[in-house]
């Protein structure tokens, strides 16, 4: 077994990400969550939720090497009390799934399956890392939603308009 070098840094990396994904997910009113900029779009509520969510992903390639859209269940919340609830369960489950495995074990395989039909195979490696890239997007999304609704878009990597104080 090799040093966890490797799975410290993604902890290191999800960590450094928490705080502005967190302020993100608190400023977006459930009463906005049917908002869409566009038809083709997706629903701002949908898009919070899957900020939020995205770390789970990182629990399941790590614990299961596998994400089964079939059996994939969304968290289903009606306050942002319990989306933040969640958005908190999720990156501690990330973050302690990281921390139990070796850089070796990164290597294994990550399966993204649809009714048990294998979509792809990439290395859990591979995985975690898009999986955190995938996660910056889809914030970076998610603050476009929010300055096109008139919500504060938080510090993220600098001072924002709404921010300037960083």
């Amino acid at each position: 077994m090799s040093k966890t070098i490797l799975t410290e840094a993604y902890i290191k990396e999800l960590e450094a990400e928490y705080t502005a994904t967190r302020k993100c997910l608190e400023r977006v009113p459930v009463t906005l969550f049917d908002y869409k900029p566009h038809p083709k779009s997706m629903a701002m509520g949908y898009l919070t939720l899957l900020v939020a969510e995205i770390p789970l992903w990182i629990t399941f390639m790590v614990e299961q090497g596998e994400v089964d859209f079939a059996t994939y269940k969304r968290f289903e919340f009606t306050t942002n009390e319990e989306l933040l609830a969640h958005y908190e369960e999720v990156f501690a489950g990330a973050k302690k799934s990281l921390a139990g495995i070796t850089d070796d074990d990164l290597d294994a395989p990550f399966h993204l399956k649809r009714q048990g039909q294998v979509l792809f195979t990439q290395s859990r490696r591979e995985g975690v890392g898009s999986t955190i890239n995938h996660w910056v997007h889809h914030r970076g999304q998610l603050t476009v939603y929010m300055r096109l609704n008139d919500i504060a878009v938080p510090s993220i990597y600098g001072p924002s308009a709404d921010d300037p104080t960083f």
